[in-house]
């Protein structure tokens, strides 16, 4: 009997932490559109009325705007990431993953300017240190692809992805306060700097690859591998 009764206390338990879960999620939702329309000085008061409950159900969730933030900023984060994988995978010429890549984070950026500034304006630095360097893992793991593929040392790989991740966050950042920039030129300057960047990595370590120029990353690999 009392196996089953701790069976159903569980079965209640994992029910009510899914609710809250879920419940949460949908409070962060609530507080992406009251950002969106309310700029990134938001207060509890309009997050909560977009959500439709009172102020103080917001606090049942999250203790305070600091911990509403931390999560607001890791929505943002998986948004970008979910944007940017199909980019940073696609199987084609090194420019167009670039050009992919640039156009889907700054794809974000135009959507949710005002979550984009919220993020930033309260983001202690142990936080923006995780996330950037989160976003440097897959930018650092196709710069190993190509480096790896050529047979060349590929140490270098982390630190050029973070140098272009801060790179990259700041023009952003800068697009943000200059929005008489059209979306499509601040995408040609970025594709530019970053692609530019990449091909000058590359032929430091003594490789030469155009910027439209095809790569069988697998065939290189297994040949270097076979060499």
């Amino acid at each position: 009997m009392t196996g089953s009764g701790s069976g159903h206390s569980d079965g209640r338990t994992e029910r009510w932490r899914e609710h809250r879960a879920a419940r949460r999620a949908e409070f962060v939702d609530a507080a992406f559109r009251a950002i969106d329309k309310h700029g990134p000085g938001v207060g509890m008061a309009e997050i909560a009325r977009e959500a439709g409950v009172a102020k103080p159900r917001l606090y049942r969730h999250f203790a305070d705007k600091a911990e509403l933030h931390e999560a607001v900023s890791r929505r943002t984060f998986a948004l970008v990431r979910d944007r940017l994988a199909p980019a940073l995978t696609e199987p084609a010429p090194l420019r167009v993953r670039v050009r992919m890549s640039v156009r889907a984070y700054v794809g974000v950026l135009a959507e949710h300017p005002n979550v984009f500034r919220f993020v930033c304006a309260a983001r202690a630095g142990e936080q923006a240190r995780a996330e950037r360097t989160a976003a440097a893992g897959p930018i650092a793991a196709m710069l190993d692809e190509y480096l790896r593929a050529f047979g060349v040392d590929s140490r270098g790989a982390a630190p050029w992805a973070h140098g272009l991740v801060g790179a990259v966050e700041a023009a952003g950042n800068w697009w943000l306060d200059h929005p008489g920039l059209p979306e499509e030129e601040i995408v040609d300057y970025l594709t530019t700097l970053v692609g530019g960047a990449i091909e000058a990595v590359l032929r430091s370590e003594g490789v030469e690859l155009g910027p439209d120029e095809p790569v069988d990353l697998q065939r290189k690999e297994t040949h270097g591998s076979q060499a």
